[in-house]
C-alpha cells in the first residue's frame, strides 16, 4: 500500500448505471483511504471511456492484466454473478485480496471452490454481504448480544423485494432464469437472511416453501412478456441454534402495508426492525424497543459510535457499502474480521441450498 492508501482495482466498472459506478465508486469516496486505480471491463473502449470518466489511471479489457498491477492491492469483482468464480480465480492467481460481490459464485460449488482456493493461497477473501456493516444492523446486534431483550424466544420477519413480481426492470431480465444464480432468493433473500442470521444465529434446521407466482411478467421498457423461473415467494421456518422459533416470509414486489417488517422477541422484551423497503443491504431500518410484555415502543436512537462515514446518509444506496469499506480497511491494516469472508459466504450458500432441497423435498433440512 502506498503512504497507507489500499489501492483498488474494479473489474466491471463501466457505464453509470453499472453498480460499481452507483455503489462502489461512492462507497469508496466515503470510506477514504482507498484510491481506485484501475479498472476493467470486457470491451478496451468502454474502459477507457470508464477511466476517463472516473479519473482512473489504468484500464484493461483482461482481468488478469487487472490483478497483476503492481499498484493494485484489492481487486473488486462487481459483474454478474456466472462470471465471479473465474475472476476471483484470477486474482488469487495474481496474489492479491479480493472483495467479491455477493453471491460469491453460481451456486455453492463455485463458492466452495473459490474458498478453497483462497484457503490453499492464504489470501484473504471479502464478500459483499455489506448488511452486516450497517450501523443499524451492527447495533442490533449488540443489544441482543447484551441481552437487552433477555434471551431470544422467537423472530418474525416480512419483507417485500421491490422488484421480480409482475414486472420485471430491463436490466433484471437476466435474473429471471435461475440458471444465472442472481435472483429474488440468492440476492435480496440472501442479503435478508443473512443479517438476521448474524444477529440472532444460524438454524438448526429449516423447512421451506418457495413459489413462483408471477411465471410470464411484461418487461417495463417494450412490454415483452417474459418467463420467470426463479421463485417470487419465499417462506422459510424453523428454530435457530439457541432454540428460537424463526418465521420468514419473503415477496415480490411492494406491499401497501409493511416492506420490511422484523420483530425479535425476548423474556424481557421485544425489538422491532422497520424499513421503507425489504433490501436489508441498504435500506433505513429504524429500530424500537417494547419492555416486558406488550410493552409500548419507543424509539432507539443508533449511538454514532456506529457511523463510520462522512458525507452520506442512510438514504442513499451506497451507505451501507461504505461502511463495509470502513470495516475492511481495518481488516486490512489491522487484520481484523469485521467484513464477512469467502467461509462466511458460503455458509449462506450452503443454507440457500437447504431452502430450495426442503422445498422440492417437503422435508427439514440442516446445512451446518
Amino acid at each position: 500500500m502506498a503512504n497507507g492508501t489500499i489501492g483498488v482495482g474494479i473489474i466491471g466498472l463501466s457505464g453509470a448505471d453499472s453498480w460499481a459506478a452507483r455503489a462502489h465508486v461512492p462507497a469508496l469516496k466515503a470510506a477514504s483511504g482507498f484510491d481506485i486505480v484501475a479498472l476493467a471491463t470486457s470491451n478496451i473502449k468502454t474502459a477507457a471511456k470508464a477511466a476517463e470518466i472516473h479519473h482512473v489511471p489504468a484500464f484493461f479489457d483482461d482481468p488478469k492484466a487487472l490483478a497483476e498491477h503492481p499498484d493494485v492491492d484489492l481487486v473488486v469483482v462487481a459483474v454478474r454473478v456466472p462470471q465471479h468464480r473465474a475472476l476471483v480465480t484470477a486474482a488469487l492467481d495474481a496474489g492479491k485480496q479480493v472483495y467479491c460481490e455477493w453471491p460469491l459464485g453460481n451456486g455453492r460449488s463455485d463458492a466452495e471452490a473459490i474458498s478453497s482456493l483462497a484457503n490453499a493461497k492464504d489470501i484473504r477473501g471479502f464478500t459483499g454481504l455489506q448488511g452486516r456493516a450497517s450501523p443499524a444492523v451492527r447495533y442490533l446486534r449488540d443489544l441482543v448480544k447484551a441481552g437487552h431483550i433477555g434471551d431470544v424466544v422467537s423472530t418474525t420477519l416480512v419483507g417485500s423485494a421491490g422488484a421480480w413480481g409482475d414486472k420485471i426492470e430491463p436490466r433484471l431480465v437476466y435474473g429471471l432464469d435461475r440458471k444465472n444464480g442472481v435472483s429474488m432468493l440468492t440476492v435480496q433473500f440472501g442479503h435478508t437472511i443473512d443479517g438476521l442470521c448474524w444477529c440472532l444465529g444460524e438454524f438448526a434446521e429449516v423447512s421451506a416453501t418457495l413459489a413462483t407466482r408471477f411465471p410470464m411478467v411484461p418487461r417495463t421498457d417494450t412490454g415483452e412478456l417474459v418467463e420467470k423461473t426463479i421463485d417470487d415467494q419465499i417462506a422459510v421456518t424453523g428454530t435457530l441454534q439457541n432454540g428460537a422459533v424463526a418465521a420468514v416470509h419473503y415477496r415480490s414486489g411492494s406491499s401497501s402495508v409493511a416492506n420490511f417488517l422484523w420483530e425479535i422477541n425476548g423474556t424481557k422484551g421485544d425489538l422491532v426492525v422497520t424499513g421503507n423497503h425489504g433490501r436489508l443491504q441498504y435500506s433505513d431500518l429504524r429500530i424500537q424497543h417494547g419492555e416486558g410484555n406488550g410493552g409500548k415502543l419507543t424509539e432507539l436512537e443508533i449511538p454514532d459510535a456506529y457511523k463510520l462515514v462522512n458525507g452520506s446518509t442512510p438514504v442513499d444506496m451506497f451507505y451501507t457499502l461504505a461502511h463495509a469499506y470502513a470495516l475492511l480497511r481495518k481488516d486490512i491494516v489491522n487484520g481484523t474480521s469485521h467484513v464477512p469472508r469467502f467461509a462466511d459466504a458460503l455458509v449462506r450458500h450452503r443454507l440457500i441450498e437447504a431452502i430450495e432441497k426442503s422445498s422440492s423435498s417437503g422435508t427439514r433440512q440442516s446445512y451446518i
